[in-house]
């Protein structure tokens, strides 16, 4: 993947949603039933990034890679990020440093090319993906496919709901 401006656009229109949400003071309202506050969405956007940065980390050393979000839906282990993180500012700066490190593992470095081969984006990951406790994808998906889909409908699919708290 050498264009990685998706992704970083994706992440700014999340962390813009995220401050701007912040800044209303409407960052711990209370949600619509089902639904999770700011903090619990940047929780779980910071988890679904780190997984992603294991997932092309595992590519690139060659180790055997996985992809399964359960974790990052857990309400114990939602609420613990967002304590170690420090809370909201502490949360956006954890995804600000996984956006950052996502790009460079993905993307290409002017000075020698891109960072991951075309293989390394083939490799297939076997991928778990749940929705409101509903299975989305249960099979293997491309690398090149998990972080394309994070920037083009994961991101923005937790922006939007950021927005929704204003």
């Amino acid at each position: 993947m050498t264009d990685t401006d998706p992704l970083r656009d994706a992440y700014r229109a999340l962390l813009d949603a995220a401050a701007t949400v912040a800044d209303s003071g409407d960052a711990r309202r209370t949600p619509p039933p089902g639904e999770w506050d700011g903090d619990q969405i940047l929780a779980h956007v910071s988890l679904v990034s780190a997984l992603t940065v294991t997932a092309v980390s595992h590519v690139t050393s060659g180790a055997s890679a996985t992809y399964d979000n359960r974790m990052a839906q857990d309400s114990w282990t939602l609420r613990r990020v967002i304590e170690r993180a420090g809370g909201n500012a502490g949360l956006r700066n954890r995804i600000r440093l996984q956006a950052d490190a996502l790009r460079a593992l993905s993307g290409a470095d002017p000075s020698c090319g891109p960072v991951l081969s075309e293989d390394e984006l083939d490799t297939l990951v076997p991928t778990l993906l749940l929705s409101n406790g509903a299975v989305q994808v249960d099979r293997p998906v491309p690398l090149r496919d998990l972080v394309a889909g994070l920037a083009a409908q994961e991101l923005p699919g937790h922006t939007a709901q950021l927005l929704a708290l204003r």
